[in-house]
């Protein structure tokens, strides 16, 4: 018996989609979707770019979105909603998938164990892996089934929350972050302006020994505590600027409180 054929145009639902929100990411998007290039679906949600960057998106996938910048959280949320496979991978535009996730995600949505999956994310600064000082392993929730993800609204560092059980991957995510000095401050900038508005929020207080002990705690946490030193002159470099946002977040939150 003649089995009936698929109706012309009809698909297949996708396995995997595979998100990524964008702003001025010309010279790191490419890098990001070509590791990705294997999905099911490739969602680019964009706020915004002036560069080429959506010039690059449209290179891997139709399925980009400009869409008005209204913080992290919203804007990854945005693209989860815009996904249309059963399983969704969320990645920032300076992340890549290593050959070695990509065979480990196929396999666990062939057959998962969970609702989520956190991966070790491999931090990269100046073109080497650092091991130590809490930046490896660098757990993240980044691959959900469609409907239990969820970034969770904050200023800064969202996070997914899922709705299950969450499980654990051993292949790395590969996260090349700073470019530079120059970059790692003009985020720092940005980015205490809008934690020390979370902390205001919350209410917590500030004291003058925030601004000396906590910087200094952030350094000896990465730097001996948690051996940043075996990462020589890099681990160094990451413990003082660490400990420098931390100063400069409280030095915000003291202004505004004090000020």
């Amino acid at each position: 018996m003649t089995q009936p054929r698929e109706p012309e145009g009809r698909r297949a639902a996708p396995r995997l989609s595979v998100v990524v929100i964008t702003g001025n990411e010309e010279e790191r998007l490419r890098r990001c979707l070509t590791s990705v290039v294997w999905a099911d679906d490739i969602v680019v949600v964009d706020g915004g770019s002036e560069d080429k960057t959506l010039e690059i998106a449209r290179e891997f996938t139709d399925h980009v979105v400009v869409r008005a910048w209204d913080g992290f959280a919203r804007q990854k949320n945005a693209a989860i909603e815009r996904a249309r496979g059963e399983w969704v991978l969320s990645l920032d535009a300076d992340e890549e998938v290593s050959p070695e996730l990509a065979d480990e995600i196929r396999r666990v949505i062939a057959a998962p164990a969970a609702d989520g999956y956190a991966v070790p994310r491999r931090n990269i600064f100046w073109g080497r892996w650092v091991r130590h000082g809490l930046l490896y392993p660098d757990w993240q929730v980044r691959l959900f089934r469609r409907g239990r993800g969820r970034f969770v609204e904050r200023s800064v560092h969202e996070s997914v929350e899922i709705d299950g059980p969450v499980a654990r991957l051993t292949a790395p995510l590969l996260h090349r972050s700073y470019r530079d000095v120059a970059d790692f401050l003009a985020r720092t900038n940005r980015y205490t302006s809008l934690a020390a508005d979370e902390w205001v929020r919350a209410g917590r207080p500030i004291h003058a020994w925030d601004l000396i002990l906590r910087p200094i705690g952030r350094f000896l946490s990465m730097y001996v505590v948690h051996a940043g030193f075996l990462d020589g002159w890099r681990g160094f470099l990451l413990a003082v600027l660490y400990a420098y946002y931390v100063f400069v977040r409280s030095a915000k939150v003291w202004e505004k409180v004090k000020g």
